[in-house]
């Protein structure tokens, strides 16, 4: 029986060529369209789409406020679709925050809506949408709340004598995730922390910004020649790698733009690869919810150098993809829920 899909778009437009990609799909098909986040509540109470896709600015009611609405009363796996400018990004960030499953970037003409790589796109994130089960009580849209954990010993913060480094990887679900995890790190942690979240080019800085209003830590998207301090933050930018290496000034980071790895640019394995190269003992690595298995060999790789590994959960995960891929190769040390991982990074801090 094929997912029933509500195409959600203020663009006549667009709610045809979406609705034309979904229905293209053996397992989904429209059931209807929506214009605006309005028609899109009530088309949602009536008809009980299994997925919705909705544009984000949207006139009368945008897709920020009707998905607060749809997460409270009807929740279901909602993804979005967002142009790629500042406020475009900021509100998509905003969006997953507040349950979306996940985004899809806007097309930059009407000539690159239909492409392959659209197309595969639409499709690879309907398929993980239509394995959620959402209920009320669900992870997915529980409120993102921050913890008070203890602080560690006081030190000088900025201090490039790291002596810990703290690497998370994640995908689908990754946001929300993260805004779980970083705020509840405590800035005066004597550690640099790198992400690599699965993004496009345009929305990581809003995410870094974000994450960082929300952080004790200092939080920014990385630059290259970045020299890494305790007490910050640094997530990869969409389209670059994000590599660690080592000079006199001390750990340094690299962004390339070079092949894919493992699929992916950022990918979790070019981050957790140039860590296990530099053959350092006081590595803490994190692998989150994500589809696929990028992380997975890196992390072997820093599990050979003494690293300490930390596995979320499948319970608390979007997908479990990327945990599971890393769990299988028996390198993990703990597997958590999402709301213990900060807990278990400090422990770790104190080994």
């Amino acid at each position: 029986m094929k997912k029933k899909v509500l195409v959600v778009d203020d663009s006549a437009f667009m709610r045809k060529v979406i609705s034309d990609l979904v229905n293209s799909f053996d397992k989904f098909e429209v059931i209807t369209t929506a214009k605006n986040g309005k028609d899109a509540i009530d088309k949602i109470k009536n008809l009980l789409p299994d997925i919705v896709t909705m544009d984000v600015e949207m006139p009368e009611m945008d897709g920020i406020t009707a998905l607060k609405i749809i997460m409270k009363e009807n929740p279901l796996p909602i993804i979005m679709l967002s142009s790629i400018t500042k406020k475009g990004a900021d509100a998509t960030i905003k969006s997953l925050e507040l349950g979306a499953i996940d985004f899809i970037t806007k097309p930059s003409s009407i000539f690159k809506v239909n492409t392959e790589d659209t197309k595969k796109e639409l499709l690879e994130k309907l398929e993980v949408a239509s394995k959620i089960k959402y209920t009320k009580n669900s992870i997915y849209n529980k409120p993102i709340y921050k913890e008070k954990l203890q602080n560690l010993s006081s030190f000088a913060r900025g201090s490039k004598n790291i002596e810990k480094i703290i690497a998370i990887g994640t995908s689908t679900g990754g946001p929300r995730a993260l805004q779980s995890v970083v705020p509840n790190i405590p800035g005066d942690i004597n550690a640099s922390v790198l992400i690599v979240q699965h993004m496009p080019k345009g929305f990581t800085k809003s995410l870094a910004d974000r994450l960082n209003s929300m952080s004790e830590l200092e939080v920014k998207e990385a630059e290259d020649g970045d020299v890494l301090e305790t007490g910050k933050a640094y997530l990869a930018p969409g389209d670059k790698h994000l590599r660690l290496k080592k000079s006199r000034s001390g750990f340094v980071i690299s962004l390339e733009q070079t092949e894919l790895v493992s699929g992916h640019r950022p990918s979790v394995d070019a981050m957790m690869n140039s860590i296990a190269e530099l053959k350092i003992d006081n590595v803490i690595g994190v692998i989150m919810t994500g589809m696929g298995s990028d992380g997975a060999k890196g992390l072997e790789k820093v599990k050979k150098e003494k690293g300490f590994i930390i596995a979320q959960d499948e319970d608390s995960c979007v997908v479990f993809g990327m945990p599971k891929s890393t769990i299988e190769r028996k390198v993990v040390d703990v597997v958590v829920p999402l709301d213990r991982i900060a807990k278990e990074i400090i422990n770790a801090m104190e080994v």
